[in-house]
């Protein structure tokens, strides 16, 4: 090696380290050392720019004989300091790796105190062996499925709450109940879960089965006069938008995998909303369901846990992931305002009639398509989020919007009055149209704003009377 290269080798160190020490260097410039970038200047523009060879007038030679040593000239020395300040980035403090885990730490705390895991058991009813004359024997079992759940909401007077899980979790295909819905249901709070190792210490919470949907995997239980929850820590889960999610959000999983107790895990949005179709709960049925992928570690019992954001705000509800040799780490969550949805609806129609114990839709009677996409950066936020034009591809005959819409709507909004209520949904993607219509009861009042041609216009729509389908 050059004397020259070992001297320049030199200087950025003693560089680097002055720099290090005399401006509290932030660690996302000590990982810019450890990670350094790509030697391939072609694809890497935050390589640090070469030093200008020296002419023939700014070099000196020692007297005497031997090796001649290069000596870096005064622009050598700020060219290499400008491309030092480049690569280490010493003044920008924008990433904070230790700021990030404290709020990991916090946003995880605040949703282990409204995570549960649950426990249901199933009577299962086995045919084994031939039997007396060729007839099979029959043998009944007790099997045990775990999962978790999030307290969705929560009286502490009188020991009362509302869990949201998967509808999986809670139903067994093999049940010999007529429905295959567990009525065994035990609840456990974080710190209180049931341990093989102290199986005296009996903490579960008796839960019953108000009602789900294997369409949207969502179940609802309720907690009545527990005298546990009355004196526990729980708090109820706050819930956010997850049509905010941006992809790469930093999410955690919070759950119960394997059944061994509530953790936690971390990851990322990986895609902010796409549909996957998969073989429902009763083996039969394909479903459709619109999920977020993320890929944050998730095993068998995390069902029904809550995904949460970097503020331990729920945004989802963790529900599947797909097991291959040649996959890694694709899971998928459930929207929160999906499961919102589902758990308001459920919850009314229980109230109205405890037969009822599913999820109820009214169904407008339109089919919708894209007309444009497009992405948008929002200068708040900094994020960026797909958009959708959504427009009325058809609209069924005899439905209670025929003679209302048209093929080619551009729809603006929808607004659904219920009572006193009013709540208007931005449509800036197809799911919004269905994802509103959870909301929507007999008797609300639909507007929906279109745009047709150059007119814009509100269209109204009158529920009372109309018949909800279940989900």
């Amino acid at each position: 090696m050059k004397k020259k290269n070992a001297i320049r080798v030199l200087v950025a160190m003693l560089l680097l380290l002055t720099m290090l020490f005399t401006t509290s260097c932030s660690l996302d410039a000590l990982s810019a050392l450890l990670n350094p970038p790509s030697e391939d200047p072609d694809t890497d523009e935050s390589k640090p720019p070469e030093a200008p060879k020296p002419s023939d007038d700014d070099t000196t030679a020692p007297e005497g004989g031997g090796d001649t040593e290069d000596y870096m000239t005064r622009e050598e020395v700020e060219a290499l300091i400008s491309g030092i300040k480049q690569n280490v980035n010493v003044t920008n403090n924008d990433i904070d790796i230790t700021s990030t885990h404290e709020q990991n730490l916090l946003a995880a705390s605040k949703g282990l105190l409204s995570a549960v895991s649950i426990t249901a058991s199933f009577e299962v009813t086995y045919a084994y062996g031939g039997g007396l004359l060729g007839r099979p024997s029959y043998k009944t079992e007790t099997v045990t499925s775990g999962g978790a759940g999030v307290i969705y909401q929560l009286d502490k007077t009188t020991g009362s709450a509302y869990i949201i899980t998967n509808y999986h979790v809670v139903y067994n295909v093999d049940s010999d109940a007529e429905d295959k819905i567990s009525d065994d249901i035990k609840v456990y709070l974080f710190g209180q879960e049931y341990s093989q190792y102290y199986p005296k210490l009996d903490y579960s919470i008796p839960a019953t089965y108000v009602g789900g949907s294997m369409y949207y995997d969502i179940a609802v239980l309720r907690i009545s006069g527990s005298e546990a929850l009355k004196t526990s820590s729980a708090t109820v889960a706050e819930f956010a938008n997850s049509d905010d999610l941006a992809v790469l959000q930093t999410v955690i999983a919070i759950g119960n995998p394997e059944g061994e107790g509530i953790s936690a895990t971390v990851g990322a949005v990986n895609v902010d909303s796409e549909s996957i179709t998969m073989l429902a709960v009763d083996e039969e049925t394909a479903v459709t369901m619109r999920v977020i992928r993320i890929d944050a570690a998730v095993n068998s019992g995390n069902s029904g846990g809550g995904l949460f954001d970097e503020k331990g705000r729920v945004v989802g509800i963790v529900n599947a992931k797909i097991q291959s040799s040649e996959i890694d780490n694709i899971a998928y969550a459930i929207p929160s305002n999906i499961a919102k949805n589902v758990a308001d609806n459920i919850i009314y129609y229980d109230n109205i009639n405890p037969e009822n114990d599913s999820a109820y839709r009214v169904v407008m009677g339109i089919e919708v398509t894209i007309a444009d996409r497009w992405s948008e950066y929002d200068t708040e936020t900094g994020k960026v989020h797909k958009i959708e034009s959504v427009s009325v591809a058809s609209v069924n005959a005899g439905s209670i919007a025929e003679g209302k819409f048209q093929a080619g709507d551009i729809i603006n909004s929808i607004t659904v009055k219920t009572g006193e209520t009013t709540a208007t949904t931005k449509v800036t993607r197809t799911f919004n149209v269905f994802d509103t219509m959870l909301t929507a009861r007999p008797g609300s009042t639909v507007t929906v704003n279109v745009t047709r041609g150059t007119e814009t216009l509100d269209i109204v729509i009158d529920l009372t009377g109309v018949t909800p389908e279940a989900w």
